[in-house]
């Protein structure tokens, strides 16, 4: 018998009748001799007409009412697919993330998970249910009620699957695994049966939206196998994508796949002193208003000053550009200034680490289609750069043709 976490995104249980079928397919696991537990979304598009409810009566309204509002959609949902369960004879309990007692900090909108309180689930699942909880949510130590931020839901089912020790945590969503990129961009890009933790991550963080990159942190920091499926696949042998050790997989692949993302911007100050701590001097104000920074580049000049770029999400650039100027005014800086129409651009893949020249490849197929790199970041599997937005779909399409992705993947020794 194994335990097996499944978490179905908004769409898979958009409808009364899409509500149904994940209660079929539940009981199909249950019938196997598994043991079942389900992290649910809330349906597809609620989340929105919450959020619009929000604007519609105060957007300025505090974060942890916010939060009370938005983690209502799941519940819905968790209570609808217990009661489909319960129709067709299968014992099942919900459970809402205060209830589990998934305990998180007081990042309202944005909290992390601390720990999860197994012991009134794994009675109910040695009772015979199917357990059913609420994603994106959970509660601070003062019962405040908490959400993760957006794509939570996929956090929840992997956080429950590492505090449960199931054998596999199954991301089902309205694709049937993870691609060398993205098809609606490329479409002829190639599914991919399997990859590593490690290269998952990378690809969820420079872009790809398959996984939110929080529950592959938490997969890779516990070597949790994460499976993505397709929730409109009836077929029991349908493709997916098993992410999972990079013991697990035999072959090292030079490049894996393209990721990129839309949502980037930049900011630059120039001209100020080039000193200890400056560095801390620009970020730290940034930081402390909860801004994630990604990539950042600092060039020293020949009068003792130096310039400083770095790049944070599109949303976050009015209120990083504000801080930002604040502080250039205040060490007199030459300029401050930024760009939100830009994009990030991303090859990943194991089999970089053994293999030089990835990078100069990836410049040249760049420079052939006359495409300016602004800035450039680079890990062991991966390198990253910044170019203007308008360029996006050409870089992610001659990048993927440059490296033969549509093809059988190329491993190396």
């Amino acid at each position: 018998m194994a335990l097996i976490v499944q978490k179905y995104g908004g769409t898979s249980v958009g409808s009364a009748e899409r509500i149904q079928a994940v209660a079929d397919r539940i009981i199909r696991w249950k019938e196997k001799g598994n043991d079942v537990v389900v992290v649910v979304s809330a349906m597809s598009g609620e989340t929105n007409r919450l959020i619009d409810l929000i604007k519609a009566v105060n957007p300025r309204g505090s974060a942890r009412e916010q939060d009370v509002i938005l983690s209502t959609g799941e519940q819905v949902t968790i209570g609808l697919l217990a009661m489909a369960l319960e129709s067709k004879n299968c014992p099942a309990k919900s459970y809402t993330g205060s209830q589990v007692k998934v305990l998180t900090d007081n990042s309202f909108s944005k909290a992390r998970i601390m720990d999860i309180e197994d012991s009134a689930m794994r009675q109910d699942l040695d009772d015979g249910k199917v357990i059913i909880v609420a994603g994106f949510q959970g509660a601070d130590e003062n019962g405040n009620i908490t959400t993760l931020g957006r794509g939570g839901s996929d956090t929840t089912a992997v956080a429950l699957a590492v505090a449960l020790k199931a054998d596999e945590c199954q991301i089902y969503t309205d694709v049937d695994g993870v691609y060398t990129t993205d098809p609606r961009v490329v479409p002829n890009a190639r599914h991919i049966p399997k990859l590593s933790l490690e290269e998952m991550l990378e690809m969820a963080s420079q872009g790809s939206k398959v996984l939110q990159i929080r529950a592959v942190e938490f997969a890779h920091k516990y070597n949790m196998p994460i499976r993505v499926l397709s929730s409109f696949d009836e077929d029991e042998q349908c493709k997916s994508t098993l992410v999972t050790r990079e013991e697990d997989i035999m072959e090292k692949v030079l490049v894996r796949g393209v990721a990129f993302n839309r949502d980037e911007a930049q900011l630059t100050v120039t001209g100020v002193p080039d000193e200890p701590g400056i560095a801390f001097k620009i970020l730290g104000p940034i930081s402390d208003a909860n801004i994630e920074v990604d990539m950042i580049v600092q060039n020293m000049g020949s009068d003792n000053t130096t310039d400083f770029t770095f790049t944070v999400h599109r949303n976050e650039y009015e209120k990083a550009k504000e801080i930002l100027c604040v502080f250039a005014d205040e060490m007199g800086a030459r300029t401050c200034g930024g760009d939100n129409k830009i994009a990030k651009v991303s090859i990943v893949g194991v089999g970089m680490r053994s293999h030089a020249g990835v990078a100069r490849d990836m410049f040249e197929i760049l420079a052939n289609e006359g495409i300016n790199i602004r800035m450039i970041s680079t890990s062991e599997i991966k390198v990253s750069v910044v170019v203007d937005e308008k360029y996006l779909e050409l870089a992610v399409r001659s990048l993927h043709e440059g490296f033969g992705l549509e093809n059988e993947a190329k491993s190396v020794a």
